[in-house]
């Protein structure tokens, strides 16, 4: 499990060395020939950020708040019951943070994959800077292979990321190494002092510059945490601690020790470390590891899809299961949405040094509301509210501090993650708003149990044989689909099951807990299927589960009929809720939507659809 992590959690993390400390060291420096002092005070100031706000707040801190084992936005959302929250209350605010939150992922996932394969290919120009002109078609074509390879799963390609990615980190230390050898002095910048003083006697907006660049050291940290359900928390420290974290701080070492013997290697230090007969096989090893990287954050994304579908912040879309392995997922839209935006980043800005411009201001943002929410379970959980507002307060000062130096890199490229994580989260805001509104105006329509009752018994002018299931989206009243189909026929059958699925706020709901069943009258059967946020949410499966636990005697799966209603949504000026025209946008989604038989995984040839016009 640990040499999983390494390949999937660390990937990103551990391919900052290729452009964290130049970009820092070019902010100190500012146009002139940097300083030792200069060099000494950047490396101590990335050392002790990895030191804060990765092995600290994230390994030993945030790790702790997790939902059964999952971890990410989603489940700290979930813990804290936010979805069903009232409009107005504290929770209900909470939420809309949240789904900035996890929007906010989505910009990462534009930006990573492009500054990552950029900044390795970009060591082409090193020895060669006649090849220039060549590293953003490399860079498209690299990408592009990467998202069309999405659709065939990474399972065999996810075994070799361990060992790929200890390869790799074991080379940053070697490099790193190489490096301090021919400048031990560099090895005082372990000590904080020089990162306080540094920034301190600078001109305020430089140490902004350089805060903003140092920040890229620790990009990628977020997806510790992120990741914590597929690897457990004891994997993931061990990687960091044993592996991760020594590497990257010897190869930082290196880097600055470089810099101090040759200042003029600011332009590309990481690649000046290396012997120059091994020039061309590290551009290659860093393609491969920074491809890696790139694949961990579109898988994460891909995650973060699922669960937000689940949990009703997203509409349905298609979800395909590339193997039997716990997040090998594929989900054909995002994925081509997430290749447009991060091709467009690559074309749009060109080299890595641009980028860094555009990285930083959507994770250091996460990683305020994550620090946020995070002392708000810990409350919950019964820690001291003084404690936490003392430990979390600091961490969210810090957060802040690294968030406001990367703002001022808003119109240097900022805005564009920034830009995707608001188009994101107004569409999640939308879908959710739409949904509750959907609901009002089903529950006008729905009839009470006691009507389906009523008619069963006196107004239906026959039962017909079989078993037909009314998929439900409420677990009380009468489904529209049923309700359409006795109007029009006066008849029922002899079995009939309703049947809805219920999301809990649990990432796995086992399968003894999966079925709650309640008798309405003989015959008629409500039939709730629970099921956690990361699971896959299947009808089909779901009864079949139920009959060989004997709760549905008699029923025969293969000759069921499956009605389920399909609405069309229209809105109206004269129902409050949204704006007409944010309505719009929400019909726009609701008809584009994987429609609600194949998302639940029914059996195609055994669908009846009814549809019904709701204004809302």
């Amino acid at each position: 499990m640990t040499m999983g992590a390494l390949g999937v959690v660390y990937g990103d993390i551990g391919t900052s060395p290729l452009y964290a400390l130049k970009e820092a060291a070019k902010a100190a420096a500012h146009g002139a020939t940097i300083a030792p002092e200069a060099v000494l005070g950047v490396v101590s100031l990335i050392l002790w950020a990895l030191l804060l706000i990765i092995s600290l707040k994230y390994a030993l801190l945030i790790l702790r708040a997790d939902n059964r084992g999952e971890g990410g936005i989603v489940a700290l959302l979930a813990l804290l019951h936010a979805r069903h929250a009232q409009p107005g209350t504290w929770r209900a605010h909470l939420l809309v943070v949240g789904l900035v939150g996890a929007a906010l992922l989505y910009g990462d996932g534009a930006i990573t994959p492009a500054i990552s394969v950029l900044s390795a290919i970009e060591g082409l120009k090193v020895d060669a800077p006649s090849l220039a002109p060549v590293v953003v078609p490399v860079t498209v074509a690299i990408l592009i292979g990467l998202f069309m390879m999405q659709k065939q799963g990474t399972g065999f390609i996810g075994r070799i990321f361990g060992p790929v990615m200890l390869a790799w980190f074991v080379v940053l230390a070697a490099l790193g190494i190489h490096g301090i050898v021919k400048a031990p002095a560099v090895l005082a910048a372990l000590s904080p002092l020089y990162a306080f003083e540094f920034l301190i006697h600078q001109d305020f907006h430089i140490s902004f510059g350089i805060l903003g660049a140092a920040f890229l050291a620790v990009t990628g940290g977020e997806a510790m945490y992120a990741d914590m359900g597929h690897f457990g928390r004891f994997p993931i420290r061990l990687a960091w601690f044993a592996i991760c974290l020594p590497a990257l701080v010897l190869n930082y070492f290196g880097q600055a020790a470089l810099l101090i013997t040759d200042p003029a290697m600011i332009e590309n230090p990481f690649f000046q470390l290396c012997p120059d007969a091994l020039h061309y096989p590290l551009v290659a090893f860093s393609a491969v590891a920074t491809v890696i990287a790139s694949q961990a954050i579109i898988s994460g994304v891909f995650s973060l899809t699922q669960q937000s579908i689940q949990l009703g912040f997203l509409p349905r879309m298609q979800i395909r299961h590339t193997s039997n392995a716990i997040g090998q997922i594929y989900v054909p839209l995002v994925n081509w949405l997430l290749a447009a935006a991060t091709l467009g980043a690559v074309l749009s800005f060109g080299t890595s040094d641009a980028l860094a411009g555009a990285y930083g201001i959507a994770v250091s943002l996460l990683m305020a509301i994550t620090t946020l929410l995070a002392a708000l379970v810990a409350i919950q959980w019964g820690y001291s509210p003084w404690l936490v507002v003392a430990v979390n307060g600091a961490f969210f000062v810090i957060d802040v501090i690294f968030f406001s130096a990367n703002s001022v890199k808003l119109f240097e490229g900022g805005w564009f993650p920034l830009l995707l994580a608001g188009l994101v989260a107004f569409l999640m805001l939308t879908w959710r708003s739409g949904v509750k509104l959907v609901e009002v105006a089903r529950a006008k329509l729905r009839q009470p149990e006691e009507d389906l009752i009523e008619t069963a018994v006196n107004k239906c002018h026959a039962r017909l044989p079989g078993t037909a299931v009314f998929l439900a989206s409420a677990p009380r009243g009468v489904p529209l689909a049923l309700t359409q189909f006795v109007k029009h026929n006066r008849v029922l059958h002899e079995r009939v099951l309703l049947v809805s699925v219920l999301i809990e706020e649990s990432p796995h709901i086992a399968d003894e807990e999966r079925a709650e069943m309640i008798e309405i009258i003989p015959g008629i059967t409500r039939v709730i299927l629970h099921y956690g946020f990361m699971q896959n949410p299947t009808i089909y499966e779901g009864l079949k589960l139920v009959c060989r636990q004997s709760k549905l005697p008699g029923v025969d799966l293969s000759d069921i009929t499956y009605y389920v209603g399909r609405e069309t949504i229209i809105p109206s000026e004269n129902i409050p809720g949204m704006w007409v025209w944010r309505e719009g946008v929400f019909a726009f989604l609701q008809r584009n939507a994987e429609r609600s038989a194949a998302f639940f995984g029914v059996p195609t040839r055994q669908v009846v659809e009814f549809g019904t016009e709701l204004e809302i």
